[in-house]
């Protein structure tokens, strides 16, 4: 086999977490995979993984030649995506995550005119609060809130965002407005579950002084989507991300509590906790993904 598919072969061991899982990738049979390793090392004079009957794992080498080969096959994709692109015509795949709340209201439609401007580009996104891991999901790119600190991940800011405590109109009418943050105690609250951790520690800052409200949510879940229609419907108050309450905002269906001085719901967040896409760790984005970033920067400007 060539030096090529070596690469390929150990990069997907690497993202699929083993070799069995990579050989189904791969359509290769575990007896297959065990000897294709084997001779890579050979090759090489050096060990790259380290194995148990349980685990496989990479060894310094193997750690060093793993982001070295993935600087090889990216600069690779680079280049046949430019061989295949027709004169003037967009062609390729698209893998995408995001929040499900931002997605349906933002990537989703953004994607529906992206393709029909680009009918030879397929779009998958896939939608999850979860924090994915790009490279074993084998994602082009990312939406994320908040700050990351993965310094193996390219970033690319999209606009600010900060975080809100939010209301409908009628269940202030009703439940009355909080004047204090105290006061959050005496009312409906709903809250996130992210990663199994229930987002109920509200931060605030006053005057230079931060301060926790720890509130007993009403209601919980771990859809972002439906948290917002929960609040939509005056189930209660809430934390969302401006750019998934903005519209209700402005036109008036929900209204911000405390927005002098509410900072987040994780202890991480700042007043400015971003918007950004994340894509894996690669110099040269396939041409695909780069023209739709700069679209969906150029999109949402004008919603």
């Amino acid at each position: 086999m060539g030096k090529l598919e070596d690469l390929t072969l150990l990069v997907e061991v690497v993202k699929a977490g083993g070799l069995s899982a990579a050989g189904r990738r791969l359509a290769l049979s575990p007896a297959t995979m065990t000897a294709r390793l084997k001779a890579i090392e050979e090759r090489y004079q050096t060990r790259l993984f380290n194995r148990s009957t349980r685990a496989i794992s990479l060894t310094r080498a193997g750690e060093a030649f793993f982001h070295a080969a993935l600087r090889v096959l990216d600069e690779m994709s680079y280049a046949e995506s430019i061989l295949t692109q027709k004169e003037g015509v967009l062609s390729g795949n698209i893998r995408i995550s995001a929040p499900s709340d931002f997605g349906r209201q933002y990537l989703g439609p953004a994607l529906l005119d992206f393709t029909r401007l680009h009918p030879e580009v397929k779009s998958t996104l896939y939608l999850s609060e979860n924090v994915v891991d790009l490279v074993s999901n084998r994602l082009d790119m990312s939406v994320r809130f908040g700050n990351l600190p993965d310094s193996n991940l390219v970033t690319r800011h999209i606009r600010p965002n900060h975080r809100v405590l939010v209301a409908s109109v009628n269940y202030l009418q009703q439940a009355g407005t909080p004047q204090k943050i105290e006061d959050l105690h005496q009312h409906q609250c709903i809250a996130m579950e992210l990663r199994g951790m229930l987002m109920n520690e509200w931060r605030f800052e006053q005057q230079g002084k931060a301060s926790t409200v720890r509130i007993t949510p009403a209601l919980v879940c771990d859809d972002g989507a439906l948290l917002r229609q929960w609040v939509l419907a005056g189930a209660g108050i809430a934390a969302k991300s401006w750019w998934d309450v903005k519209h209700d905002v402005e036109q008036g269906q929900l209204n911000v509590l405390f927005a002098d001085s509410f900072i987040g719901f994780n202890r991480l967040d700042k007043k400015d906790v971003g918007l950004q896409f994340v894509y894996p760790q690669r110099r040269l984005q396939p041409l695909q993904v780069t023209a739709f970033t700069e679209f969906f920067i150029d999109w949402l400007e004008k919603t």
